[in-house]
């Protein structure tokens, strides 16, 4: 788990650091130094580090400072002079080891540019000599954030720089994953300077906290996870079979579908169990977990409500099964529900718009595992969400969504708890979507026949 904190969180961390703040400066620019030589930048090539007044500007100053004694031609670009002590003292060691500095001028044939000015200290208002910085196809290395990027939501009123690669200190921002961060930010690494532990706002998720639970030697088809998947009207069937298939390649041992078409997923999947509509509430018993709403179609509000109802154990409310819901039908569950909207969806079922504070408070509204899906999608119970930035664009298909609805059905039907199987789920759907957009186009049946390869702990990649 890696945390994602706020800028306040962040300013807490600076001021209550065990360590001088010059160490902690000298610490983060050897880092950004460091990581800009890892881009292949070294002797002769021609680096600009733009300063501003702040300790992000003394971030540079160090960063210049070492990156000229790896025989780079740097120059430091002075936006205003130093104002904090920090700043002063790591401009003076610049100036002593012979780094040149000027005043802010325009591109003129660098290879890189360090975008040192405010990083987290950005609080709006470009200055007019930064334009033609951020305007220049030069790449650009950030330090924690780049500038004209709010570091709290991720948002630029103005203009901002985009930067290949944006260096910040003991944690993610979350300006890094929110709003316009991921495209403006590149891949962001993290360097450990020193500081104290944080209280995160978020969690990104990574592959140790998305688990895929092995098989007993002695499992049974039953035993092994079982999950009814509750959907496919006319016209939709292949909703219902692609979450059932899904469900049933991500591991789980026994799957059904219930729907309007059963004579039709008998045909398109005879691996899987068929069942007709009206069967459903009576064979949802036999079954650890429940998938409603894949291709159900809208005109059966009545059915859903009373399924959410009348089912006491494991639920999954995804596409249909979403719409035209209750609040108060959901928080009067006993059982555990999970919800799997993308934004629309839940802007239609919570009434408020999408985004993670919101998902937060719904979920602890309802007592739901809430799967806000987009890039990146939040998973929350209730407490600060965990960050799911596996997959992109690829998976903006008609389609995947049934597939991650199956996955995570069986993750829960396989023994993870609720939350760490939406979490898992969405991770390795993510995961499975990358694998195969390097081979081609994405499709939903594409996609629920790769995640084969990535159900099972020794079949990870």
């Amino acid at each position: 788990m890696r945390p994602v904190i706020t800028p306040a969180e962040a300013a807490r961390l600076d001021r209550e650091a065990s360590a001088p703040v010059e160490v902690l400066m000298e610490r983060a620019g050897y880092g950004v130094a460091r990581h800009v030589a890892s881009l292949g930048i070294g002797y002769g090539d021609r680096v600009a580090v733009l300063v501003g007044p702040g300790n992000n500007g003394g971030d540079g100053y160090v960063a210049a400072r070492h990156l000229r004694r790896r025989g780079v031609a740097v120059e430091v670009h002075l936006l205003e002079m130093p104002k904090t002590p920090a700043a002063r003292w790591a401009a003076g060691r610049a100036a002593a080891a012979h780094v040149p500095v000027r005043r802010l001028g325009r591109p003129s044939g660098e290879t890189l540019v360090v975008d040192a000015v405010f990083g987290g200290g950005f609080r709006h208002g470009i200055p007019p000599a930064l334009m033609p910085w951020i305007d220049a196809d030069l790449p650009v290395v950030a330090v924690d954030v780049p500038t004209g990027l709010d570091p709290e939501d991720g948002t630029v009123l103005e203009k901002a720089f985009t930067a290949l690669l944006t260096v910040t200190f003991g944690a993610l921002r979350t300006g890094h994953v929110l709003g316009e961060g991921p495209d403006r930010c590149g891949r962001v690494e993290v360097v450990d300077i020193g500081l104290g532990e944080p209280t995160p706002a978020m969690r990104m998720t990574d592959a140790e906290d998305a688990p895929r639970p092995a098989r007993s030697r002695t499992a049974h088809k039953w035993s092994a996870g079982s999950v009814l998947v509750i959907g496919g009207a006319p016209g939709m069937v292949g909703a219902a079979v692609l979450a059932a298939r899904s469900a049933l390649r991500f591991g789980a041992g026994a799957v059904g579908v219930a729907g309007p078409e059963r004579a039709a997923v008998a045909t398109i999947a005879p691996e899987v169990l068929s069942y007709e509509l009206d069967e459903a509430v009576a064979v949802a018993d036999r079954f650890d977990v429940v998938v409603l709403g894949p291709g159900l179609g809208r005109d059966r509000i009545d059915f859903v409500a009373e399924m959410v109802r009348r089912r006491p154990g494991p639920l999954l409310l995804d596409a249909d099964g979403l719409f035209g819901l209750e609040r108060d039908v959901l928080a009067a569950r006993s059982g555990p529900t999970i919800l799997t909207p993308h934004a629309g969806e839940f802007r239609r079922l919570a009434g408020v718009g999408a985004d993670p504070d919101t998902a937060v408070r719904f979920a602890a509204d309802t007592g739901t595992v809430v799967v806000l899906k987009g890039n990146p999608t939040f998973v929350t119970a209730g407490g600060p969400p965990w960050v799911v930035a596996s997959g992109g664009p690829e998976l903006a298909t008609i389609g995947t969504g049934d597939v991650l609805a199956g996955m995570i059905g069986a993750l829960w039907a396989r023994g993870l708890a609720p939350l760490a199987a939406a979490r898992s789920g969405a991770y390795w759907h993510g995961r499975a979507g990358e694998a195969l957009a390097a081979d081609g186009v994405v499709t939903a049946d594409r996609l629920a026949t790769e995640i084969r390869r990535w159900g099972f702990e020794e079949s990870g990649r």
